[in-house]
């Protein structure tokens, strides 16, 4: 089991989405979050240092089985990017899942998914 994490554009969440669903994955969390992926540089502002702005990004979580981790990827990259990519179309991160309880049932591991 695999935790996949995508940060991207909120343009992009409904692109994103509309694909995943079509791909038959539709168990997704969503949050908006903030953030800053390019090196942080310091500015001067009334003569102190101060940090740049964090920017307003989207946060989708899928828990999904090992045979679903390049499907749903591949989604994302597709339907993610600004056209030929641009700075800040995000990341996805790929995780091991040590294990998944569904609260309702008990269920556990791949079948709680």
């Amino acid at each position: 089991m695999k935790l996949i994490t995508a940060i991207i554009q909120p343009d992009k969440l409904d692109e994103v989405r509309e694909a995943l669903v079509k791909q038959e994955i539709t168990r997704i969390t969503v949050s908006r979050v903030t953030g800053r992926g390019q090196s942080i540089e310091e500015d001067i502002y009334r003569g102190q240092e101060v940090a740049l702005d964090l920017i307003p990004k989207v946060r989708v979580d899928i828990a999904c089985n090992d045979a679903f981790v390049d499907i749903i990827c591949e989604t994302i990259l597709k339907t993610a990017k600004h056209n030929d990519g641009k700075v800040g179309d995000g990341k996805i991160f790929i995780t091991n899942l040590e294990e998944c309880i569904r609260i309702r049932t008990g269920e556990r591991g791949g079948k709680a998914i």
